[in-house]
């Protein structure tokens, strides 16, 4: 198993983290508990979890396995995470958590699901951040994060407000363009870089034709490569993977177990493909955010692109799911197409629009 750094923390963590959120059987709780035993038993080290999770049993699971982690006497961590904007609603939810996860203090502690930067301003002036800083100078709270969706110039912005010690955002190869400079800021500020969603919501894995691309060697399979790709980048601490039951921890772990790094040609290489076959894909760069009626334009380009790799049956989960939006928001557009005037790569933005609007009605 890979152990990196969270940033300048000094605290160290398997590179491969536990995700949470997708037990098969959550209302099983030894037997869901047991998946998680499995992965710290093979060398996992970090275990992500969030209130609501799995039929909201995800963090009691975790508290189940953590008694027994406990008594090995070998070092794990714990991270879960409150979205709740009321610092005093936020400071309960916290609580229960200790109590579900059986641990005086929670490792890492997320300001969870900062959709927009709006968002991000009611978690300040609700108390959520204040409520969170306290509870770590508390004790409550080793390491204070935050968890988004944001794109990375937005993430920078909120990362150089100077609260947190560590970013946890959805990141994979299909949009890593642009969520690099989210990336960049937390580096540049010393912070722990946790991933989720690093095979890119389920797409890369049985789409080779797509991503082949990402293999450096013959031999690797495409959960190898995704993951592979993800650990050659030593800017990242943990790459997030949500396991439903034992086989899932097996095969992540195999593909941690049996990694070379990437050679510095081999992540160039790999990067010119993204950006030669990925060139009509939205980097999510926002100079179209200049939309009269306050459509966020960035939001259902990046929808569009998983659109077409992965089809039209859950455009509305993602959009409402990364984005906090709704198809019909697009119901305000008055093609003045200022947005496409603005687009870099000059898209045919509104096109995609109505391409998105036609899968949701035939889904």
């Amino acid at each position: 198993m890979e152990y990196r750094g969270y940033g300048i923390s000094g605290s160290r963590t398997a590179a491969l983290g536990f995700g949470g959120m997708r037990f098969e059987s959550p209302q099983d709780t030894d037997k869901s508990a047991a998946t998680v035993l499995r992965a710290f038993n093979k060398g996992i080290t970090y275990f992500d979890t969030a209130p609501g999770y799995c039929e909201d049993q995800s963090e009691i699971i975790i508290g189940t396995a953590v008694k027994e982690m406990k008594k090995s006497g070998e070092p794990f961590t714990v991270s879960t995470k409150s979205n709740k904007p009321d610092g005093t609603v936020l400071r309960r939810e916290l609580e229960r958590s200790l109590k579900r996860l059986n641990v005086d203090v929670i490792d890492y502690y997320n300001c969870w699901y900062v959709l927009t930067l709006e968002d991000w301003e009611r978690r300040k002036k609700g108390g959520a951040v204040e409520a969170i800083l306290k509870a770590k100078e508390e004790g409550l709270i080793r390491h204070a994060a935050f968890s988004t969706h944001l794109p990375g110039p937005h993430i920078r912005q909120v990362i150089e407000e100077g609260f947190f010690e560590g970013v946890t955002l959805g990141y994979s190869v299909i949009n890593s363009p642009f969520r690099q400079d989210g990336i960049r800021a937390a580096v540049e500020n010393g912070m722990g870089v946790v991933v989720m969603n690093p095979l890119g919501g389920g797409i890369i894995p049985p789409n080779e034709k797509a991503f082949g691309f990402l293999k450096a060697r013959p031999e690797q399979n495409m959960l190898e490569a995704a993951l592979h790709y993800l650990l050659s980048d030593d800017r990242i601490t943990v790459s997030l993977v949500g396991f439903r039951n034992d086989n899932d921890v097996d095969t992540a772990v195999e593909a941690v177990n049996s990694f070379f790094p990437y050679t510095a040609d081999q992540m160039e290489y790999i990067e010119s493909r993204v950006a030669r076959e990925f060139n009509s894909f939205c980097t999510s760069c926002m100079y179209c955010n200049v939309c009269p009626e306050d459509i966020p334009v960035w939001a259902f380009m990046e929808t569009h692109n998983h659109f077409r790799l992965k089809g039209g049956e859950d455009i509305l989960g993602h959009l409402r799911g990364y984005w906090g939006t709704a198809i019909d928001a697009l119901e305000r557009c008055t093609s003045c197409r200022k947005c496409e005037r603005a687009c870099t790569q000059h898209l045919p933005i509104l096109e995609r629009f109505e391409e998105l609007k036609a899968a949701v009605k035939t889904s």
